[in-house]
């Protein structure tokens, strides 16, 4: 509802009030008029009042009253010292007060608005003003990050805070994969419903089901680049092409692949660690092993310890557009075949 609507059916009150008074008051003349009158201008007086104070907070308001106080009580101390004992005339002892109290007032007000909340606390212990606009930190899911279940585990991990926001478009994309005949896509729907079972389970989090929708748009991504402008959320994804699009209509946006990348440990030539060579390489003799973040690892002359954990050493690192290959040697060579 429009602020300035409610300001118009206030003055109406006003002078509908105006007016029912000027009804009761039978000696004056043209009453109506008069109450019609004095209820309108009241009320615009009030409107005006409430358009010069818009922009004090409470800090100041309280700020101001407090001063008022102080400055009033310094008046009535100094009023009554008998300082001004030898002023005979009541009437210039009367404007000596007011000019006390008045000048006192304006002091204390001034020097209480213009220190900072810091100073106010001081002046009363246990006071303190806090931000009540303070954005809510709000997470925006899309479909493939919670299929992708990684955000189960930084909630876990106490890495992510806020409310989860999950559209009512996005389940029910989620629902169509579940339903999927295609079974490859209908597990990972039921993943998806699964993952967001346990995020909701979760006491650490809050998660909050958004009925925005935009019908005017098609695309499932569309939709969400939309509601995160206008929620001012952040977005979570997995999906390159949706973060991207983000990236340029300037949508704060976490692509958990980039993170996950982010967060893998750091191999640096001469590291020994223990690997199990899962297969073959593709040059002879090599063998590949994979560390538990699914970095690969080709190991020269591990071709004959297929299936067995060894002990191997980094020699280099090949940066892919897939990631990191690890290029290693065995730390102590494989015993030779002896013929038969």
């Amino acid at each position: 509802m429009s602020l300035w609507f409610v300001r118009v059916f206030f003055l109406c009150l006003c002078t509908l009030a105006g007016y029912a008074v000027g009804q009761e008051r039978m000696e004056l003349a043209h009453r109506d008029l008069w109450g019609t009158s004095a209820g309108f201008t009241l009320g615009l007086l009030l409107i005006g009042i409430d358009e010069l104070v818009k922009g004090i907070s409470l800090r100041s308001f309280s700020a101001a009253t407090f001063g008022l106080l102080l400055g009033a009580l310094s008046a009535l101390m100094v009023d009554h010292s008998h300082l001004f004992i030898w002023v005979r005339d009541p009437t210039t002892l009367w404007m000596i007060r007011l000019g006390l109290y008045l000048g006192f007032s304006y002091i204390g007000m001034v020097v209480a608005m213009r220190g900072n909340k810091e100073d106010f606390s001081l002046i009363i212990p246990f006071v303190r003003f806090s931000s009540q606009t303070k954005p809510e930190n709000l997470i925006l899911l899309d479909t493939s990050a919670i299929i992708d279940g990684r955000i189960a585990d930084l909630i876990d991990a106490n890495f992510l805070e806020g409310r989860l926001v999950v559209p009512r478009f996005v389940l029910q994309e989620l629902q169509t994969v579940a339903d999927s005949p295609d079974p490859s896509r209908r597990l990972r729907g039921r993943r998806g419903l699964d993952i967001l079972n346990r995020v909701q389970g979760n006491p650490r989090v809050d998660v909050k089901i958004h009925e925005g929708d935009f019908p005017e748009e098609s695309s499932v991504d569309a939709k969400l680049v939309r509601l995160a402008r206008a929620l001012g959320a952040k977005l979570y994804t997995t999906d390159h092409n949706l973060a991207k699009v983000a990236e340029i209509q300037s949508i704060p946006c976490v692509n958990l692949n980039d993170l996950s990348k982010a967060l893998k440990p750091v191999v640096l030539p001469g590291e020994i660690f223990t690997l199990k060579i899962v297969r073959e390489g593709r040059d002879k003799g090599q063998g590949v092993g994979y560390m538990n973040d699914g970095t690969m690892v080709v190991v020269n002359h591990a071709q004959s310890l297929v299936g067995q954990q060894t002990q191997v050493s980094v020699q280099s690192l090949l940066q892919t557009g897939a990631g990191v290959i690890i290029f290693a040697d065995l730390k102590t060579s494989p015993a030779p075949a002896t013929g038969g």
